[in-house]
């Protein structure tokens, strides 16, 4: 291979370069891009905006152009699918932070072999999903497409998800990237790309554990940098992160992507490269293979800096044969081209609609109810369906669903509203309609016939929540003069975590009416739960549950589905409250404000069902433990209430008297159960040693000798029960040797 044949494999091009305005491909464009070959293809559907059987065509095209060039070696084309393939006509799931509520990891594996399905039917072999982010400021706008702030449920959904996208083999699933390494959902003051000041055992207990486990357990083959700098240091060319830690010490050994453009930022807001050429080599030597979306830094500018000695031509053959292995073992080289004719065969299956829909019921998470839920349609004369987000399809989607990420586009779904839901039950009572005002303007002049509306109704079911899109060029807009400006998703960070525009102004004249008032939360993060927490009969957590999900809230609302979600974050009371996550160290977790104790509104965990369920005693095989070993805890769980529902059984421990400050308790284990009305099973937890382990003063990862305690809870605050273990030594633990999950078992003898 010739030097510039070694680059093109380090390169990107997108959609806009290679279309035109048609959407048909533009060759004379694509021959001359495309004339050393290619490393990957961004988003030819996605962006491009092709129906899945045009993605496929052109697809197909492109790589036939490959074919044609000296090497012939073909491309790897990537989209994104953070909650399904982001392109037109493809099935929309529950946002990441509603499928972190379900608890269920089999239920994400589910969801995204689904996803792989479609992927694979316009010629995708790569996914830039999921995001590993832990979030612990609700302030940051990407909150929503993270799995929660605990690294044990972040590890274990992103496992999930990696499962079923990546499939059985190598040559059968699409490789999932991991986002963004590492620690940049710990940025100060939320703000997205901002700095991150982490303590390195912070960055390796909290940030880096869900990595190494998706590495470790179910060899994830991609990983995408993150846009900060820890300590003045950027991500994108810190060669400690992307090599010495990313690779030496988890094992990774596939392909570093970056993210879009954090090469160029390492010159444009880094500021500490002063030209492409120096961006490019300073990424590549730090341990990027790949840059996207486009060829800005790398090609011929990495010829240059190797024919001038700035970079070793090893570099740049090390980072090849990643990629180029990468297309041989997709499949990629032996056969470039799908079956363009039978794309849109794999999309909207009614398999997928129900699956979509079956997610988001289990993603609901009841916060608060009065006895008012669920509906009875028997005794209902009337309903007032209430707010903005109630009859937009786009609206129930996260930031990376495509009707929610192109807005400008006015992307027609085929989404079920909450509106459309309840109107098609609709049998024995009235519905009537106020929109009541926009997400984010403020204009009240549909209060009247709001209250109007409630007033005549028995029970008001108000839809509120923030806009998500990712959309910056509205950000410099005033929101009274931009009725549906984002509010949440990557980009629109936020300083109050209330309602945007008059929403509460609405609830409040709502609540003035007398009628019982059920508060639905269509969003991605609690907006408003806790002025809904003193005023509202009921509040349900919708989050953003997708295509189907009116169908889901109507069914939870109404009694078909017993909610069962529990919450991956703890909710503050207010803004001025964070960090507010459960397994602070105690100093920080007992340390009050003046007007507002240390406790969440709603903690981590928490979840209601319209049944309850009780836990019998924790009990132990044994009450010591040696740390090569490990320990069986088990508890009963009885459906005490008079219908069948769902609770997840959360386990946590607690380091008795630790040798430096630790969290006041870490979640270790995790099951979601289903149970009939008056039914028990026996849940065990096969707890390794090695899940107590944490760095010692040297950073040696240790199993710590002493007393420890195992806790069982319905929440992170809510803990029923306790039993005593004690580590009989210490022990350091080997890089291979670690257990990142426990087992589990559940008997119903």
């Amino acid at each position: 291979m010739t030097l510039a044949e070694k680059a093109a494999q380090l390169g990107s091009v997108n959609a806009d370069l290679l279309l035109d305005e048609d959407g048909e491909l533009d060759r004379e464009a694509a021959e001359e891009l495309l004339a050393d070959g290619m490393g990957h293809l961004t988003r030819i559907g996605g962006e491009g905006g092709l129906s899945p059987t045009e993605a496929a065509r052109v697809t197909n095209e492109l790589q036939e152009v490959l074919g044609e060039t000296r090497l012939g070696v073909p491309a790897i084309p990537h989209e994104e699918c953070l909650s399904g393939y982001m392109g037109p006509e493809a099935t929309t799931f529950p946002q990441s932070i509603g499928m972190a509520s379900t608890w269920s990891p089999d239920l994400l594996a589910e969801v995204t072999a689904t996803i792989r399905s479609e992927m694979q039917a316009i010629g995708t072999v790569h996914a830039l999903s999921p995001v590993l982010d832990v979030a612990r400021d609700l302030r940051w706008g990407r909150t929503e497409e993270t799995f929660g702030e605990d690294p044990y449920l972040v590890a274990a959904m992103a496992c999930g998800y990696v499962s079923g996208l990546q499939g059985d083999g190598l040559a059968d699933g699409i490789s999932a990237t991991l986002k963004h390494f590492v620690g940049h959902g710990a940025t100060e003051g939320g703000k997205n790309r901002a700095s991150v000041h982490l303590g390195e055992r912070e960055l390796r207990e909290t940030h880096l554990f869900p990595y190494e486990a998706a590495i470790r357990t179910q060899g994830a083959e991609s990983v995408m940098n993150a846009y900060h700098d820890i300590d003045g240091l950027p991500c994108a060319s810190s060669e400690r992160l992307l090599t010495d830690v990313l690779r030496g010490e988890c094992g990774f050994d596939g392909t570093v992507v970056s993210d879009y453009y954090s090469v160029d930022f390492l010159r444009e807001e880094h500021g500490v490269t002063d030209s492409d050429r120096e961006s490019g080599v300073a990424a590549l030597e730090a341990g990027i293979d790949v840059e996207l979306p486009a060829t800005d830094c790398y090609g011929e500018h990495l010829v240059t800096a190797v024919e001038a000695g700035e970079l070793a031509e090893s570099t740049l053959d090390t980072a090849v044969r990643r990629v180029l292995r990468t297309k041989f073992e997709k499949g990629v080289v032996d056969d470039p081209t799908v079956d363009a004719e039978a794309a849109a065969d794999a999309f909207h299956t009614d398999a997928a609609t129900d699956l979509t829909t079956r997610a988001a019921r289990e993603s609901m998470v009841l916060l608060k109810n009065d006895d008012r839920l669920p509906l009875d349609e028997s005794t209902l004369g009337s309903v007032a369906v209430v707010g903005p987000k109630a009859d937009d399809g786009a609206e129930l989607m996260g930031d990376y669903a495509y009707a929610a990420h192109y807005p400008e586009k006015e992307v027609a779904t085929t989404a079920t509203t909450p509106l459309d839901a309840i109107e098609a039950r609709a049998e024995g009572f009235e519905v009537t309609y106020e929109t009541g005002c926009t997400t984010t303007g403020s204009s009240t002049d549909g209060f009247d016939a709001a209250a109007e509306a409630a007033t005549a109704a028995d029970v008001t079911l108000a839809f509120v929540g923030a806009r998500s899109a990712v959309d910056l060029s509205e950000h410099d807009v005033d929101p009274s003069e931009n009725p549906h400006l984002t509010t949440s998703g990557e980009g629109a960070d936020v300083t109050d975590l209330g309602l945007p525009g008059v929403q509460q102004d609405l609830l409040e004249r709502l609540h003035g009416t007398e009628t019982p008032l059920v508060v639905v939360v269509v969003s991605g993060k609690p907006h408003a739960v806790t002025w809904a927490d003193d005023h509202a009969a009921a509040v349900l957590q919708a989050w953003l549950p997708g295509e189907e999900g009116g169908t889901a809230i109507a069914d939870v609302l109404f009694g078909d589905h017993n909610p069962g979600g529990h919450l991956p974050i703890s909710v503050a009371r207010s803004v001025g409250q964070l960090p507010v996550y459960y397994s602070r160290r105690p100093n920080s977790a007992t340390k009050e404000h003046v007007y507002t104790d240390s406790t969440p509104l709603y903690p981590f965990g928490y979840g209601l069902s319209y049944t309850e369920f009780e836990y019998g005693d924790l009990t132990l095989d044994d009450d010591s433990l040696d740390p090569a070993g490990s320990v069986s805890a088990t508890v009963e769980v009885t459906n005490t209430g008079d219908r069948a529902g769902s609770d997840v059984v959360q386990l946590y421990a607690r380091a008795e008297s630790p040798d430096q400050a630790r969290p006041v308790q870490e979640l270790v284990g995790f099951e979601r159960v289903s149970l009939d009305a008056g039914d028990s099973v026996a849940v065990t937890f096969e707890v390794d040693a090695t899940q107590l382990a944490y760095h010692d003063r040297e950073m040696n990862l240790t199993v710590h000798e002493g007393p420890y305690e195992l806790r069982i809870g319905h929440s992170a605050a809510d803990v029923t029960t306790t039993a005593s273990l004690a580590v009989t030594d210490s022990k350091v633990v080997p890089r291979t040797g670690r257990t990142y999950f426990a087992g589990t078992t559940v008997d119903s003898s």
